[in-house]
């Protein structure tokens, strides 16, 4: 759990402790199939479960109870994968043509028209928050127009080399789905102070870069990621001093968000955990995919999971007047 304050920004020790962590996986893994089956049954979310189907039936004044149509789960699933992996392709080039090694040695010989042009216009998601006209936007516009080109580049620069390092000097696909400890996977290196810029470049953006680049080895800590992460968890604390580790509350406003200082290293072992329950499901239903889009089938169905419960997100959200915006 988190509690806001400017001096503090680190999840409770106990979170990093892998009796902790497998304590958490254990109800996230009882409960995955539920939300799993409700990921088929509205088709991603798309069409209306047989209940809100009668309900709408006898709004209309119908007495009769609407005859509910075979689904084809294993179409679905194949349906649903094709379309994950269709939107995720949509802009993915853009990313692949500015954030690889050779062209940021380019880059280094102008910061300046690194920030102002190439990350201001040509990075979707930085270009699409710039652009947003959304009021809690404003502070990262002033954060990112204030940031030293210098240090937005290094700070990228740093991200991608280890990301790339990673890849290549430790990845194996037989072996990655294998590892089971928090400390195995190693990414806590992301979380280090040289790969952040305090407010422009932070946890959701810096690893919807890595997730646009290599996909299999590295999730998106997405805002609808950690919302997701709070429900899977059944909004338990597992010992926590207060509440979930996957919420900031501020005490003072009375509001809640997703913790969006939560770690990297710490959200990509659940996603992996995640991934793997999910691969075991789609295995049953007779679907399966290259492993090239791994965290794609995460990053959907984590997406989904928090949409499943965007009412009440919004409600624990409404009252704040600071909200602070993280990919």
């Amino acid at each position: 759990m988190y509690y806001h304050n400017d001096d503090n920004d680190n999840v409770e020790e106990i979170c990093y402790e892998q009796d902790h962590i497998d304590k958490v996986w254990n109800e996230m893994k009882l409960v995955i199939p539920v939300y799993f089956q409700k990921y088929i049954d509205t088709e991603g979310g798309h069409s209306l479960q047989d209940n809100e189907i009668e309900k709408l039936a006898a709004h209309f004044g119908s007495t009769s109870k609407p005859q509910s149509k075979t689904k084809n789960t294993k179409e679905i699933l194949k349906r649903l994968l094709r379309e994950s992996i269709h939107d995720y392709e949509k802009n993915r080039q853009k990313y692949q043509d500015i954030l690889n090694l050779e062209a940021l040695q380019e880059y280094e010989q102008d910061v300046n028209s690194f920030k102002n042009t190439v990350l201001k216009n040509q990075i979707p998601i930085i270009n699409k928050t710039l652009q947003s006209q959304a009021k809690e936007l404003e502070r990262y516009k002033i954060n990112f127009n204030s940031a030293q080109a210098g240090d937005l580049f290094t700070s990228i620069s740093n991200i991608v080399k280890l990301a790339n390092k990673l890849r290549d000097d430790w990845y194996e696909e037989n072996g990655f789905e294998e590892i089971d400890t928090y400390d195995r996977l190693g990414y806590r290196k992301f979380d280090g102070e040289n790969y952040i810029v305090y407010g422009v470049i932070g946890g959701g953006i810096k690893s919807h870069f890595i997730y646009k680049l290599f996909p299999e080895i590295y999730p998106y800590r997405s805002r609808e990621a950690v919302w997701a992460l709070y429900y899977l968890s059944s909004k338990k604390k597992f010992g926590c001093k207060e509440d979930s580790q996957f919420l900031m509350i501020n005490v003072e406003k009375g509001t809640t968000q997703q913790n969006y200082f939560y770690h990297y290293g710490l959200f990509a072992f659940y996603a992996l955990r995640i991934f793997k329950k999910l691969k075991e499901l789609y295995t049953e239903n007779g679907v399966s995919f290259s492993t090239e889009y791994r965290f794609v089938v995460v990053d959907s169905f984590l997406s989904f999971v928090a949409r499943s419960h965007k009412s009440e997100i919004d409600l624990l959200k409404q009252k704040s007047t600071n909200y602070h915006y993280d990919y």
